[in-house]
C-alpha cells in the first residue's frame, strides 16, 4: 500500500510536468472504486487549470483554478501515471484526466480501493476524509513532545500508536518498523513506558526514515511507481522489514517477525528494548 513517501514521490514527479496544464475532460470507465466516482466529477473539473500539487497524509491533492481540488488516494494497489492521450487503455484503468497538451493522467487500480473526488479547496480540512487526520510527520509541528502529548493516558503498543492516523499520518507499516529499529524501541513497548528522550529519538527516526525513503523514490514491494512509471528503491535499504531470520545490520542478532493488529512487524531483539 503506498504510504506517505510514495505519495510524496508521486507528487514531486508529477508537479513539474502538469502544473499549468488544463484539464480538457474526464473519462471514467469504472465508477466502482472504494467510494463510487461522482458522475459530476467531469463537469466540475473540465476546463480548469492545474495550479499546484500537494499532499495531505496519503492523499494527493491537485489544486485547480476556481477553488476546486481533485483528491486522489491510491488505496492498496493504485498507480497514477502520466501517459500520451492516445496510449491504449490498460487493464484496470478506471479513470483518466485528459490534458490540453495531449496527455492523460490515468488511475489504474486492480483492487479498486482507491478514491477520486473533487471538493472546494477551502473546505478540504472539514471534509470527512481529512478532519480526523493527525500531525504531518515531516511538518514543523512534529517532534517528541507532540508524540508524548498524544500518548498521555494510553497503554497501546508503540507500533500500533505510530500507525494511528489520528496521531500521526502516513507512517505506515514498513516505515514504523524501520523507525522503531532506528530508535531502538521494541514494537510491543507500551506508550505509557516511553521516556521523553526516547520520544525525541523516535520522532527523529521517523523523519529520517521517511526522508530517506523519499530520496530513494519510495518502496516498491508490489507495484508502486511514480508518475512516470518508475519504481522506488528504498526496499534495498530496509534494515528489518521483510528480513525475518537474517542478521541485524547493527548487532548481528537474528531479526524476528511478530503479528500486531493483523500486520507483520519486524524487529531486532538485540537492539530494540
Amino acid at each position: 500500500m503506498p504510504e506517505l513517501p510514495e505519495v510524496e514521490v508521486l507528487r514531486s514527479s508529477l508537479e513539474p510536468v502538469v502544473v499549468g496544464e488544463r484539464i480538457e475532460r474526464v473519462r471514467t470507465w469504472n465508477r466502482s472504486l472504494r467510494e463510487p466516482v461522482s458522475r459530476g466529477l467531469g463537469r466540475r473539473v473540465a476546463g480548469r487549470r492545474i495550479e499546484r500539487l500537494r499532499r495531505r497524509a496519503k492523499y494527493l491533492l491537485i489544486d485547480l483554478d476556481g477553488g476546486v481540488t481533485v483528491v486522489v488516494h491510491l488505496g492498496m494497489s493504485g498507480r497514477f501515471t502520466l501517459v500520451p492521450s492516445r496510449a491504449p487503455r490498460q487493464l484496470h484503468e478506471h479513470l483518466a484526466l485528459f490534458l490540453e497538451s495531449g496527455r492523460r493522467l490515468r488511475l489504474r487500480d486492480p483492487r479498486r480501493f482507491g478514491l477520486v473526488f473533487a471538493r472546494a479547496t477551502d473546505r478540504l480540512d472539514a471534509d470527512r476524509h481529512f478532519r480526523h487526520l493527525g500531525v504531518e510527520p515531516l511538518g514543523a509541528d512534529f517532534d517528541g513532545a507532540c508524540l508524548a502529548r498524544a500518548a498521555r493516558g494510553r497503554t497501546a503498543p508503540i507500533k500500533s500508536f505510530l500507525l494511528d492516523g489520528r496521531v500521526v499520518v502516513g507512517v505506515g507499516n514498513i516505515y514504523a518498523s524501520e523507525a522503531l529499529f532506528r530508535a531502538g524501541i521494541h514494537p510491543r513497548r507500551s506508550v505509557g513506558r516511553v521516556s521523553r528522550s526516547r520520544w525525541d529519538r523516535l520522532a527523529e527516526s521517523v523523519r529520517a526514515v521517511l526522508a530517506s525513503a523519499i530520496e530513494q523514490g519510495g518502496t516498491t514491494l508490489n507495484d508502486f511507481t511514480d508518475g512516470a512509471g518508475e519504481p522506488g528503491y528504498f526496499q534495498v535499504s530496509l534494515s528489518v522489514y521483510g528480513r525475518e531470520g537474517e542478521g541485524c545490520p547493527r548487532c548481528g542478532a537474528t531479526v524476528r517477525r511478530i503479528v500486531q493488529s493483523q500486520r507483520s512487524t519486524f524487529y531486532c531483539p538485540g537492539c530494540q528494548r
